[in-house]
Order: structure tokens, then sequence, then C-alpha cells
């Protein structure tokens, strides 16, 4: 695994960290070739039930991919064929997760930075942080598959806006569009998100995985319940999970989940 690319594990929740600190956790092509791998391998452990991304240290989440990459890796169709294709697969990979991600969004959250972000299921931010997605600034397209996670978020219009501009938004703007889910001070993001993560990872597993499965469901279009849905729903009353909370609720105790 890539020097720049941090796993960190605090109970239940395990943290991705861009680890580029000096180029404001500029993404490299290392970084995305290994993004797949790592996320997957939590998705797979059994004493993960929350993954949060992060850049390291306060001055950025990520200020996009690496520029000086660029002759190297993106010079001609060819190259950037295979650059982008690493792009979406690192995206793809997190937002395939079957388990819910969250975005901690310090400072700049731009470009390549801003689609990672876009592919978690949650978003925090502080109110330094600044969203943009610059291709337009540099002769680029952005993937139709990353402008429909703008569009589920903000709507068609102003996705337009975000593109066709390539303007940084402030934190407070994009909270009001939609692309952050809260926005609080900078000494308080940490708390807000691992005390989120640790809310979620104190609910049934089986009810929180899914829900993701049911909300992605929707935005893919399916709108009424499937055989596979209803099935997916009438399986949780054969969790004892299930049996738990519902002892837990009549006895008016904390319940204490165990399926993962």
């Amino acid at each position: 695994m890539s020097d720049h690319l941090v796993v960190e594990r605090r109970d239940a929740v395990a943290t991705v960290i861009l680890n580029r600190p000096d180029s404001h956790n500029a993404i490299n092509v290392a970084m995305y070739g290994d993004l797949p791998d790592v996320v997957r391998a939590l998705d797979a452990d059994p004493t993960v039930k929350v993954i949060v991304m992060r850049g390291a240290g306060t001055r950025s989440f990520a200020s996009g991919a690496d520029i000086s990459e660029f002759e190297a890796e993106r010079s001609d169709a060819v190259k950037a064929k295979a650059y982008n294709e690493k792009v979406a697969a690192a995206e793809h990979a997190i937002e395939e997760l079957t388990k819910p991600s969250i975005a901690m969004i310090h400072g700049y959250c731009i470009g390549g930075g801003a689609g990672l972000a876009l592919a978690c299921d949650i978003r925090f931010a502080d109110r330094a942080a600044k969203f943009a997605i610059t291709p337009a600034k540099l002769g680029l397209v952005y993937s139709l598959e990353s402008s429909k996670r703008m569009v589920d978020l903000v709507g068609p219009s102003r996705t337009k806006w975000i593109l066709y501009s390539g303007l940084q938004v402030p934190a407070e703007r994009a909270y009001e569009l939609g692309l952050f889910d809260e926005v609080v001070d900078a000494d308080d993001l940490e708390e807000l998100t691992y005390g989120f993560a640790d809310t979620v990872c104190s609910r049934a597993q089986f009810s929180v995985r899914a829900g993701k499965v049911m909300v992605d469901k929707v935005v893919a279009g399916q709108v009424r319940d499937d055989d596979a849905t209803i099935d997916l729903r009438n399986s949780s009353f054969d969790t004892e999970d299930f049996t738990e909370g519902v002892q837990a609720f009549m006895a008016k105790r904390s319940p204490n989940f165990t399926w993962s």
C-alpha cells in the first residue's frame, strides 16, 4: 500500500487518511490505484462497522489530483484513459461499500478530492471547507458517473453551475445546496464525525446496511419493492438483533446488538 494512504482503527470505526499534507493531500496515481483494495479489505473485516475518509491535518481533505503527474499520466488520450479508469475504480470501490462511509472534510475539497467525497454516503465539513469541481479550468471533461452523484445531491442546474464555473463553493453554501450534510467549527469536526460514527456502530448493523441498499436502489431509479427488497426486509425478522431490539425495547434498556 502507498505510504500516502494510512489506515487507523478506533474501536469499530476505520479511518482512511489521504496522507500528503505538504501538498494539501493531492491524490497521486498510486493512491488511486491502492484505494480499492484498502477500502474493500475494511469492508470485508467483520470488526469494522463504519469507514471514515479524511485528509491528513486540518488544511485540506484533498486539493485534487496531483497535477505534477499530468505530463506522465495524462499527456494523451491513451494515458488519460488508463488514469481515468483508476480514478473511477477508486470512486466505485467507495460507493459500493456495504458499510456506511463518511467523508470528514477540513479545508479544500477540490476536483479529485471532491470526487472521493461524493462517493461517500455522508459528508461532514468544517466552516473553512471549500468544494469545487474544476475540469473547466483545465480543459477536461468530468465523468458521467461523478456528475450523476452530484446531480443526485443538488439537482441538474446546480450541478451545471458548479461544472461550468469551476468556482469554489464555501462550506455554508455547500451545506445549503446539499453537498455537505453538516458544517461545524473546525475544532468540532472530529467530535461530530466520530460521534456520529459511534452512534451508527451502536445500531443494528443488518438494519444499517439494508438501509443503504434500499436508498441506493431508489437513487438508481427503483420505486417499488421487488422480490429482492421484500426478502431483505423479511429476513430481518430472522436476525438475533431483531430479537434483541424487541426485548430491549420492552425492558426499556439499551440493546446489545451482535450481528456484524
